[in-house]
């Protein structure tokens, strides 16, 4: 019978990677998330429009409060933080969609300023890494819109094979959005410990 995931994902914080401090969001990350959010180019591809002040207030108190994974239908908001400065540069999130399919999701976002180093791709890898080992899940996905190439890369990157490509499936912000999914497996996950940045 397959392994089905872990009851529960609780990570100690900072979680430590090579460059890079990931954290949960806080109250005092108003004004980083809001440089970055609230840009029309960073909300471009992705399912929100550009933030303001008072919406990031209300996701810091409600969908990023969380600090763990204690059922399915959750997420993960982790803050991206440079561990040289202390500077937050983005933010990264991991969704739980199922615990009897073992099924997760990853997603980044990054100040534009700061895109470019490796740095989506160093805390998605992380991401991984928490999604594989730590909740036990089977399997991880990554939905791109197919014009976000810097994001597709990041999935490449990481190791994430391009399962399909979905043609206009869906009326994204007024336009036709062509989807690429990627995905890895647990058993296909030892073979890209190693981030490639």
């Amino acid at each position: 019978m397959p392994k089905l995931s872990q009851s529960a994902l609780h990570p100690a914080y900072p979680i430590r990677t090579p460059r890079l401090l990931l954290r949960p969001l806080s109250t005092n990350d108003v004004d980083a998330l809001l440089a970055y959010r609230s840009l029309p180019d960073v909300c471009r591809y992705v399912p929100f429009e550009p933030m303001t002040r008072e919406v990031v207030k209300d996701r810091l108190a409600t969908v990023w409060a969380n600090h763990g994974l204690t059922h399915e239908g959750q997420a993960l908001t982790l803050g991206i933080e440079l561990a040289a400065t202390g500077q937050l540069v983005g933010d990264a999130v991991l969704f739980w969609h199922s615990r009897e399919h073992g099924g997760g999701e990853i997603g980044y976002v990054l100040h534009p300023d700061h895109a470019g180093h490796g740095y989506a791709t160093e805390a998605a890898h992380e991401l991984l890494r928490l999604g594989f080992d730590d909740l036990g899940l089977h399997r991880i996905v990554a939905r791109i819109d197919e014009r976000n190439e810097p994001s597709a890369r990041v999935a490449r990157r990481l190791g994430m094979r391009q399962e399909a490509r979905l043609v206009h499936n869906e009326l994204f912000k007024g336009e036709w959005s062509t989807e690429l999914d990627f995905a890895m497996l647990a058993d296909e996950w030892p073979a890209h410990r190693t981030v490639q940045n």
